[in-house]
């Protein structure tokens, strides 16, 4: 499970977003959709996820209905705001969406399509695990409206799979693309690279498995050690090693280098592409700080310049609902410097980088140091952006602390 929730403030009971809000009509609604539930906990893994022995007394063959009365909650909350437009992106994440049937979820995206309205070339994902995936699964999430699936393969290779306690065959990753693409899905594919005991010869056949897939996007994720999972305990008594960080900035250098040459144009520093239409609209939503609402325990919610998020326990959150009050447990309004902070930390890392003129003088004095350095493209510094170059998105950490000193 997560670590803790942020403290924030207190979240009405209602959910009502606070007087004098201002209005977000003109900015693009997004929809995220929480599906906590999995098999088995990954060692790495700290999201807020559960498994049937982690339950207690909430019901996974309830959830769908349980989710519903959130969306319809929201519904009001945003009307009551004037606020209500409808979803252009929406994603369902986890956990394991597809552990729930493709019905369930079908009825989650009725659901927000009937409280929001989805707009007709909405880009609507479901994260999959290999193993769930069949042909009907995938026929009927498409009928259902969902465009896109993102396949969690992480590796092809089975004593990383292991490391990093994923239970699902490699063979079925081709079988769960395969039912995708002939439903007439886009197909993302998940990698995650520098597990305990990975070579680069172990990365370089994971790439080249990916790629012999033929998908739309690939996302390739460094493993971070969390603070309280299973790999973090392995690494802190010395059962396996920790990331070497050097062998991670080779492994991103070959995945950028192999994606290039494959036709895959990257767009975010962990995200490639094969062209502009097949980037991830939900993910670039987050970067660019647009407007969404997140359901289902733990999600975390934006709109307006407001957050909150909800009690984490699936139980907590149904017996919330089930009284009539909202699954918030806590909310909070940054102020100035904080939104500026964050906008030099998630824009910074996508394609278009940053405006030059949404930073203070400091920060744009620092900008000639970060081209000279090697760090930031000076063509499109001079054009008023600030563009990561390949060894800028190595060391975006240090890009962002220059312009936030």
């Amino acid at each position: 499970m997560a670590g803790p929730l942020p403290l924030g403030d207190p979240a009405p009971a209602d959910g009502r977003l606070p007087a004098g809000l201002r209005s977000a009509a003109d900015v693009d609604f997004s929809v995220y959709l929480h599906v906590p539930f999995c098999r088995v906990r990954c060692g790495y893994c700290d999201f807020n996820t559960y498994t049937s022995s982690e339950l207690r007394g909430a019901r996974q063959d309830e959830y769908a209905d349980t989710l519903l009365h959130e969306v319809s909650l929201a519904r009001q909350v945003m009307a009551d705001a004037d606020a209500l437009r409808p979803a252009s992106t929406v994603f369902f994440g986890g956990g394991t969406p597809t552990l729930l049937p493709a019905g369930d979820l079908g009825r989650m995206l009725d659901g927000v399509r009937s409280a929001f309205g989805v707009a007709p070339d909405a880009e609507v994902t479901v994260e999959a695990n290999p193993d769930t995936v069949t042909p009907a699964v995938a026929r009927e999430l498409a009928a259902a409206g969902v465009t896109r699936m993102s396949v969690g393969m992480q590796s092809s290779v089975p004593h990383v799979l292991a490391a990093l306690d994923r239970t699902h065959s490699p063979a079925n990753v081709r079988t769960a693309v395969d039912a995708a693409r002939d439903a007439g899905l886009d197909v993302s594919v998940d990698l995650i690279y520098g597990a305990p005991g990975e070579t680069l010869a172990d990365w370089e056949d994971s790439l080249e498995s990916a790629l012999a897939l033929d998908s739309d996007h690939i996302s390739a994720y460094a493993l971070i050690i969390e603070d309280g999972t299973k790999l973090a305990r392995q690494i802190k008594r010395g059962e396996v090693p920790a990331p070497d960080d050097d062998l991670q900035a080779d492994m991103y250098e070959l995945a950028d280098a192999r994606l290039g040459a494959a036709g895959f144009d990257w767009y975010e520093v962990s995200n490639w592409a094969r062209g502009e239409v097949h980037r991830s609209r939900h993910n670039l939503a987050y970067w660019r700080g647009t407007d969404w609402w997140g359901f289902g325990p733990g999600a975390h919610s934006h709109v307006g310049g407001l957050r909150w998020w909800n009690v984490k326990h699936p139980a907590a959150y149904a017996q919330r609902l089930a009284s009539g009050a909202s699954p918030a447990a806590g909310r909070e309004l940054p102020d100035d410097g904080a939104r500026a902070l964050e906008r030099v930390l998630l824009e910074s890392r996508i394609r278009e980088g940053l405006a030059a003129d949404t930073l203070g003088v400091d920060a744009r004095r620092a900008v000639a140091g970060l081209v000279a350095d090697g760090l930031v493209d000076g063509a499109s510094a001079v054009r008023g952006r600030v563009v990561l170059t390949l060894k800028g998105r190595l060391l975006a950490d240090a890009v962002v602390r220059a312009l936030t000193q």
